[in-house]
């Protein structure tokens, strides 16, 4: 699509303006941001954006659409979704083998587990090898009553953190400042990062891996930019 817009403006209601005509969701309703800083970067995607927009590249407008097209009108379920990622938390599934990588997995993982052990009154089952074993119910119960009670807005970011990860328990620390953006991606990806040590990058590998960082990065500054 050809840039058809010469001037980009917020609002007063924290919209967005294309030579003061407002911009609409997929879905058309009105995109209206929450505060000040995720209407500016909103804004400011749009501004950047050349002789043709490239809706790929404008990652906080993206998530500030989902959380109004797709979250918002059912927020409990979507959350709900979500909340079915702490019964195959990536950190509860450890190597058997070779003992540096279990040694690794230990160091890293285990702090984000008892962070969220003590700050959600739960426990953990920690399990080796790739067979599902079900987590106790009172824990899910728990992780989900702390991803149902965040927003819309909250729920897009952590969408994509969750998903990327595959790990709630990272998510929730990272919401809550347990833990910084990149060492939440870099922990979630210990076994990859960890191979690659050992038998050397794959470029197709990197190349995806790269891209799921730059979205998770991008979904960490919606989420500074939400609560900033």
């Amino acid at each position: 699509m050809k840039r058809f817009y010469k001037q980009v403006t917020v609002s007063e209601a924290r919209g967005i303006l294309l030579d003061a005509r407002p911009v609409r969701t997929p879905k058309k309703a009105l995109l209206i941001l929450p505060n000040d800083g995720l209407a500016n970067a909103v804004a400011e995607e749009w501004r950047a954006q050349g002789d043709k927009i490239d809706l790929h590249s404008m990652k906080i407008t993206g998530l500030a659409n989902a959380a109004i097209d797709v979250i918002a009108p059912d927020a409990a379920t979507f959350a709900a979704s979500l909340a079915t990622y702490g019964e195959s938390d990536v950190l509860c599934y450890r190597a058997n083998d070779p003992p540096d990588l279990v040694a690794r997995q230990l160091d890293h993982w285990e702090p984000i587990l008892d962070w969220a052990q003590t700050r959600y009154g739960v426990t953990f089952a920690r399990i080796s090898g790739i067979m599902h074993q079900p987590q106790p119910a009172e824990t899910l119960n728990r992780l989900a009553a702390a991803i149902g009670a965040r927003t819309p807005f909250e729920l897009a970011a952590l969408s994509h953190i969750v998903t990327i990860n595959g790990s709630l328990v990272i998510a929730l620390a990272l919401i809550e400042g347990a833990i910084a953006a990149d060492a939440a991606f870099d922990t979630a990806h210990l076994d990859e990062l960890w191979q690659v040590e050992k038998w050397g990058e794959d470029s197709f590998a990197t190349q995806a891996r790269e891209a799921h960082r730059g979205d998770f990065l991008s979904a960490c500054r919606f989420l500074t930019l939400l609560n900033g």
